[in-house]
């Protein structure tokens, strides 16, 4: 299994590589107010994704944290649960007596 994802990781570099070395051609990129990027097509295309992969981190970082605040709140409630409420014969549930 290891050797099969170094060879995808290969393969996936060999492919992106490739595709840089076809677009290695400088392109104009327009701005607004007249600013302007003369870039090779792969380098602008892989600062666009970075930058969309860091927007998408950034946006799901509010979830992850209010996931792990929720967390920790659950292990210390079930936490206080364990150690102050012992087990008593009231909270135990009976089975129906007419279930089979």
């Amino acid at each position: 299994m290891h050797y099969l994802s170094w060879f995808i990781k290969f393969v996936v570099f060999v492919v992106l590589f490739g595709f840089a070395m076809h677009n290695a051609a400088p392109i104009d990129l327009y701005f607004f107010l007249g600013y302007k990027w003369n870039a090779p097509l792969a380098m602008i295309l892989l600062v666009f994704f970075v930058l969309g992969a860091v927007f998408g981190l950034l946006a799901s970082f509010g979830q992850v944290f209010k996931l792990r605040r929720q967390l920790v709140q659950l292990r210390k409630e079930l936490k206080v649960s364990a150690t102050s409420k012992p087990a008593t014969e009231d909270m135990i549930i009976e089975p129906p007596k007419d279930a089979i």
